[in-house]
């Protein structure tokens, strides 16, 4: 479970000497790498670092802005928001529940509700295609059979002191509703599962230059950012599905910003950019060092722009010439696609400028 994967890190850093500062909020972060930050204990705190790993993770979307019309009453919340009140503090924000959208927090939701006792009424989901994992719809709504309709959205929040009802709609390929579609669905809870934001506020002070695709940072295959000494990973950088690929981008992230720290990076011989061809819509790395391939491999992650549910070979090509390429039965949107490269690779790519990767139906 989550909380016992996250323990077994904090007890390795602890063993490690790694000081920690809880309950302290970083206020300022600047080009020169120093950090402005505030505790009850200490007041105003000022460090000077010799790297700086940015791991703010992502914030959810809220109402506001998926601008959901209504009234404004008590009872919608973000599904993090829920998730934390039931699991952590021991609170239930409703008894009917309906979850609009179908990331992988609200459908996990969905189902922890039900453990509680609530009554899910359903999901609606304003894409044609899922947006989280398809295991989670599986173990989450298709178990308990909660239902999920697709291309469907909240045309309207009915209640005063507290929801009372919403109202669903269907809606069309343009996202605009369609007139006779209109159901109301009495509930007293209206959770939010409709995307997550990378969290990079302090990395704009920090003069970081972001992808606006994605709104992460611009990193290259050590996470360094465009300022130098600062790196990120995580969330931070593009929404992942598993903690497993952030914990890895880390490992990567922490290990180049200790070697930054202590002088010890190697200098770039030359940075080759990636991009994303045929339905990919973004691809992490933005650049890649080639000489690094010769002390690790370096994983290539992706998201398709739309959901392809028959066989797809994922391909690295340089201009005309396939690097390397891998096959999945499928690729969806909500699933990210990582494929590695080798060593093997290094001649083949070392007079290239640019690698571009494409999903191609096979």
């Amino acid at each position: 479970p989550g909380p016992t994967y996250a323990q077994k890190y904090i007890e390795q850093a602890r063993k490690l000497g790694v000081e920690f500062l809880l309950e302290t909020m970083v206020l300022d972060v600047t080009p020169e790498r120093k950090v402005f930050a505030t505790n009850k204990y200490e007041g105003v705190i000022e460090l000077e670092a010799g790297a700086i790993v940015l791991a703010m993770g992502c914030r959810e979307r809220t109402r506001a802005q998926i601008q959901l019309p209504g009234s404004r009453p008590a009872g919608v919340y973000t599904a993090g928001a829920a998730q934390r009140w039931v699991n952590i503090e021991g609170y239930m924000p409703g008894k009917n529940f309906v979850i609009l959208g179908s990331g992988d927090i609200g459908m996990i939701m969905a189902r922890r509700l039900t453990f509680e006792g609530a009554n899910v009424e359903r999901v609606l989901e304003i894409m044609p295609y899922l947006s989280g994992l398809s295991r989670n719809y599986v173990q989450c709504l298709l178990d308990f059979d909660i239902p999920l309709q697709l291309q469907h959205t909240v045309n309207r929040i009915i209640g005063n002191d507290r929801v009372e009802a919403i109202e669903s709609v269907k809606v069309d390929e343009h996202f605009k509703p369609i007139p006779g579609s209109e159901e109301i669905i009495p509930c007293d809870t209206l959770l939010l599962s409709v995307g997550l934001i990378p969290e990079n506020e302090l990395s704009k002070k920090a003069g970081v230059s972001l992808d606006a695709r994605i709104g992460g940072p611009i990193v290259d295959d050590e996470y360094q950012t465009s300022v130098s000494g600062i790196f990120a990973a995580g969330n931070v950088v593009h929404v992942y599905d598993l903690a497993d690929w952030v914990t890895q981008a880390g490992f990567r992230a922490g290990a180049a910003a200790a070697k930054y720290a202590m002088g010890k990076l190697a200098k770039k011989s030359r940075t080759i950019t990636t991009s994303g061809g045929s339905h990919v819509r973004y691809v992490i790395p933005h650049s890649i060092n080639p000489d690094n391939l010769k002390e690790h491999e370096i994983p290539l992650q992706l998201r398709v722009s739309q959901p392809i549910e028959s066989p797809v070979r994922v391909v690295v090509r340089a201009g005309e010439k396939e690097i390397t390429r891998k096959n999945e039965m499928y690729a969806r949107p909500g699933e990210m696609i990582s494929i590695n490269l080798q060593e093997k690779h290094y001649d083949s790519i070392m007079h290239t400028d640019e690698l571009v990767v494409d999903i191609i139906e096979r």
